[in-house]
């Protein structure tokens, strides 16, 4: 077995784009920032997030139902920490940008690179994480802009090979 430690070092080598995971329904108005996000299939449309088991949102992220994926540009490297910031309350994380929504009715960032706007459809726990597997109903595009991601416990901005970030 791989010790903790180790795993966590070589996951630090696997660079990931940041974005802020919000929802809102009958349980409230939550949200985090994660870089475990993937695709998992595009029929139907389907990605993953996965979210500590600890995070005193998780069980109101599950009750609401919904959730939407904000995938943060090069420029939103002080939001990311907004959102990941245990100090913080909703209210205050919220404030910090500005907000719409989709069919889903979760929070969904307009100044983000893409927004994905899912309906959970399942939840697996596997040692200290949900994943939540998540149906897209409706993608929203934003403007072309340098990417973020975390890679080697810090932040990095992506660019085009064309042009310096």
């Amino acid at each position: 077995m791989v010790e903790v430690t180790r795993f966590r070092n070589a996951m630090a080598m696997l660079g990931g784009a940041v974005s802020v995971i919000t929802t809102d329904g009958p349980a409230g108005r939550f949200g985090f920032t994660a870089s475990a996000v993937c695709s998992v299939t595009d029929s139907p449309p389907t990605l993953l997030v996965c979210m500590n088991r600890s995070s005193y949102s998780n069980e109101q992220f599950k009750a609401n139902g919904a959730l939407c994926v904000n995938v943060l540009a090069g420029t939103h490297q002080q939001l990311s920490g907004v959102f990941a910031n245990r100090n913080l309350s909703m209210e205050e994380r919220f404030a910090s940008a500005l907000w719409t929504v989709l069919e889903s009715g979760a929070p969904v960032m307009q100044e983000a690179l893409v927004n994905f706007d899912c309906r959970i459809a399942q939840v697996h726990e596997v040692g200290s994480h949900s994943i939540f597997y998540c149906e897209i109903q409706d993608i929203r595009q934003g403007g072309a802009d340098d990417g973020l991601v975390y890679f080697n416990r810090a932040y990095h901005r992506v660019c085009e090979t064309s042009k310096a970030c």
